[in-house]
């Protein structure tokens, strides 16, 4: 990809095309304000449109942002325009007469995530989908920002190139370009780096116990490998923006760039500083995987509704799979450590009863309704295409590394991707990704993708990874069976999850009961455990909740124990086809205890 620099177009024909420039402001960063305005010139209609997005590419859901705008105004001459709404983010000027008008209005930002806006006394952090209007069929227009800090201290990070003519001035090609690069404004600290030859930046918000140049140079390995994957960046320059946060974890991928928030003191420890390791894998590798090859229901974004698509296992699953995969080989970690985070994975899948109800395919399908909108049944009804993707994902790459002896992996699938439909970013249908994935398989995948994809059949992991000297073993739990989660909230015992076909459920306890006593004894979520392990299965005890406000004795028959935990280990006798598999795979023979 080359540098984004401003269209040579005929001066006669960007005479008659409209210009627009916006600046945005923050004279009062207490307030959580940010303040807006659009210098429009040559818009050709008497009405102008103006839309604001209701999500944002890469999080699918309506996050129905224009909530956020207050004190719109029209100005041509310092005098107001006529103005008024059409629908909840749809906004028309009568500019009869007038080539050159001013709009401003004001955004609300007090919501840190990586796909919303937050200002404060300490930063201002924006996404464009939150505080950009769209001009309907004028999207391929340039868009020049100008940038007014509120100190002269702060300083401003984007991917966007700089505008040389005027301070704090950034170019966007257009209007997808320019939701696709966010800012971050204020003090933070800026490191600056190279990898394999092209610029990079890390921009830190906040305080906590990361060492940044420890973090880069793992982030120089991460970019290392995926680059390799690939053939190179696709890319001029990249900026990782980073936001540290009390009890915090996401990212939102973009294409130069890309939104991280992680718990400000999570990089000590080992296995939470392994994990950030895997959200930056996660997002770079997005870059690829969703930015440039995406479903084709993406290849055109439409900013007013859903865009719907079945193919998320692969943008985001197979995503998520590699996440795993990238910093083992990068060298961040071992092998073990790779089958340790693999294990917790799995544990996570087999947990969740909605695996058992709800398509891998529906799941991508329904998330605008679903996977961000959780409620307390989420868990018996739905699968995470993150989660659910990975796991196929990974039963996709063993079963092409196990039938071509490791000279094909899912490796290849990517690549086939990237130069089928990622270089020139043409958007792929679920026929194609399958034709695709099977070609580098060798075989017929329908009946795979009708049992995992499409159906709720169980994931045979064990068959899959036997080929590769490793076995899935389940660990039970010690207690017998009641199938409830209880979170202690305000010093009260509130049941958050009740299993389906649970003996708690069969009872009628429901989610959001107060739990207070097991057979007349008090009992919280801390000791739930201990005290069910003083039970047998098919024993029969009370439970006492407040159930609505009702005090409620209910009758529960203990089941026997669940698994709660899988670990994916070595079998006891692998021999040397089944080493050499594991050694293409994961640079190893064998898994030591």
């Amino acid at each position: 990809m080359t540098e984004v620099t401003a269209p040579r177009t005929d001066s006669r024909v960007q005479e008659r095309l409209p210009t627009l420039h916006y600046q945005v402001a923050m004279p009062q960063p207490e307030t959580h304000l940010f303040e807006v305005t659009l210098q429009l010139v040559g818009y050709p209609s008497p009405i102008l449109d103006l839309k604001l997005p209701v999500w944002t590419p890469g999080s699918y859901l309506v996050r129905e942002y224009a909530k956020n705008l207050q004190d719109f105004a029209a100005f041509a001459d310092n005098q107001p325009l006529r103005w008024w709404k059409k629908s909840k983010n749809h906004w028309q000027v009568d500019k009869t007469n007038v080539s050159e008008l001013t709009i401003r209005y004001r955004v609300f930002a007090n919501e840190l995530s990586v796909r919303t806006n937050h200002l404060d006394i300490t930063h201002g952090y924006f996404n464009g989908a939150a505080l950009f209007f769209r001009l309907p069929g004028w999207e391929k227009q340039p868009i020049r920002v100008t940038i007014v800090p509120p100190y002269p201290e702060w300083q401003v990070t984007t991917s966007l190139p700089v505008d040389a003519e005027v301070s704090n001035t950034f170019y966007a090609a257009d209007f997808d370009t320019l939701v696709d690069s966010p800012f971050e404004i204020g003090s933070h600290q800026l490191y600056q780096f190279e990898a394999l030859g092209k610029p990079h930046e890390l921009a830190i918000w906040g305080q906590g116990n990361i060492q940044p140049q420890k973090v880069i140079s793992d982030i120089k390995k991460v970019i290392e490998v995926e680059a390799q994957m690939f053939g190179g960046l696709p890319y001029e320059k990249y900026v990782f923006l980073l936001h540290l946060f009390h009890q915090a974890y996401g990212g939102l991928e973009h294409k130069n760039s890309c939104s991280l928030i992680y718990q400000r003191f999570g990089f000590r420890t080992q296995d939470k500083y392994e994990r950030f390791m895997q959200l930056v894998a996660h997002e770079f590798f997005h870059l690829w995987n969703v930015k440039r090859i995406r479903p084709k229901a993406l290849e055109v974004f439409d900013y007013d509704q859903e865009n719907y698509t079945p193919s998320l296992w692969f943008s985001e699953g197979t995503t998520s799979y590699y996440d795993l995969l990238i910093p083992l080989r990068a060298g961040i970690y071992d092998a073990k450590a790779y089958l340790n985070h693999l294990s917790k994975e799995i544990t996570r899948f087999l947990s969740t009863p909605g695996r058992k109800i709800q398509p891998l395919s529906e799941s991508s399908f329904d998330a605008w309704i679903k996977l961000y909108r959780p409620d307390a049944n989420s868990g018996n009804s739905q699968i995470s295409y993150y989660l659910k993707g990975a796991m196929v994902s990974l039963l996709l790459d063993l079963l092409i590394r196990a039938k071509h002896g490791n000279k094909y992996s899912l490796d290849d699938v990517m690549r086939q991707m990237w130069q089928q439909f990622g270089k020139a970013e043409i958007g792929f249908t679920p026929e194609e990704l399958q034709a695709v994935i099977e070609s580098v398989a060798g075989i017929d995948l329908g009946d795979f993708f009708k049992r995992y994809l499409h159906g709720t059949e169980e994931l045979p992991f064990n068959e899959y990874l036997a080929p590769f000297g490793l076995q899935l073993a389940a660990e039970s739990e010690e207690e017998p069976y009641l199938g409830v989660k209880v979170n202690t909230e305000n010093g009260r015992e509130i049941i958050k999850f009740v299993e389906a076909g649970s003996p708690a459920q069969q009872a009628g306890i429901d989610p959001g009961d107060e739990l207070l006593a097991i057979n007349g004894i008090k009992v919280a979520a801390n000791n739930l455990s201990d005290r069910l392990k003083d039970f047998q299965p098919k024993d029969t005890i009370q439970v006492i909740v407040f159930h609505q406000d009702l005090l409620r004795s209910v009758s529960v028959t203990l089941a026997s124990p669940r698994a709660v935990k899988y670990q994916v280990i070595s079998l006891h006798n692998s021999d040397s086809v089944q080493q050499e598999n594991l050694a293409g795979w994961l640079g190893v023979q064998k898994i030591l205890a």
